[in-house]
């Protein structure tokens, strides 16, 4: 990507790079790559060495990791503006794949290590975004363990709406106008959750039939009631 194009970038305020001037941004540029991944396609495996990193520009990407049975869960999703992968050398602890096709700009490991060097406003952006990963993992163990079906599902649903960028966090809307096409099935849904396929099902029907989100088909979710589904996700 050109630097007049990452200027243009649709997450350029949003990902790891917004601290950087322009010319700053040239030099990262330089070493940066276009990389499409079609969905259900592998970026990264648990146990490689992690060789590159990068924002995420569109789409959205799953980290998984495998039980001794060879079960796989979900332990967190990648939306755009998010940073993937290690700058630092080291085995990945997560495999990391596409839920939908998505675009990335990837960097080769050591350069962009010798960068973040260099920067220190990017260094500590990136720790602060780490911190911060670290805060909403905690968040969720405690609602995965202590949460009701419904302030889990309904938690779920308010983090996709916006972290997919659907509404502005924390934005009243009118009745239809945040709609996304859900990446996961509702067995997924059930496995991030720890809850069973019909409980989630279950769960969506209660939400449909108090009036804070519709269903028109598939996998389309329409929210009707951000505040509603706000407040039964228990978020102040």
């Amino acid at each position: 990507m050109s630097s007049e194009g990452c200027s243009g970038c649709q997450v350029r305020e949003r990902a790891l790079c917004s601290t950087l001037s322009d010319g700053e941004l040239a030099r990262l540029n330089a070493i940066s790559r276009q990389k499409h991944i079609e969905r259900g396609a592998t970026l990264m495996w648990a146990g490689d060495e992690g060789v590159v990193c990068g924002n995420v520009i569109a789409g959205m990407l799953k980290m998984t990791a495998f039980a001794a049975d060879g079960r796989e869960q979900i332990v967190g999703l990648l939306y755009p503006g998010d940073f993937v992968g290690r700058p630092q050398a080291g085995e990945l602890p997560f495999s990391i794949a596409a839920l939908t096709d998505s675009h990335l700009c990837i960097f080769p490991r050591a350069p962009f290590q010798a960068m973040l060097d260099d920067h220190i406003a990017m260094e500590r952006m990136l720790l602060r975004r780490t911190m911060t990963a670290l805060d909403e993992a905690r968040h969720r163990m405690l609602l995965l363990g202590r949460g009701t079906a419904e302030e889990k599902l309904a938690g779920f649903l308010l983090e996709m709406i916006e972290r997919s960028g659907a509404v502005p966090s924390g934005r009243a809307i009118t009745a239809g106008e945040a709609t996304i096409d859900l990446p996961l099935s509702r067995g997924q849904i059930a496995d991030v959750l720890g809850l069973t396929i019909e409980t989630v099902s279950r769960q969506m029907t209660h939400l449909r039939t108090a009036g804070i989100i519709d269903v028109p088909g598939g996998r389309l979710v329409e929210v009707r009631d951000l505040a509603a589904l706000r407040a039964r996700a228990m978020v102040d």
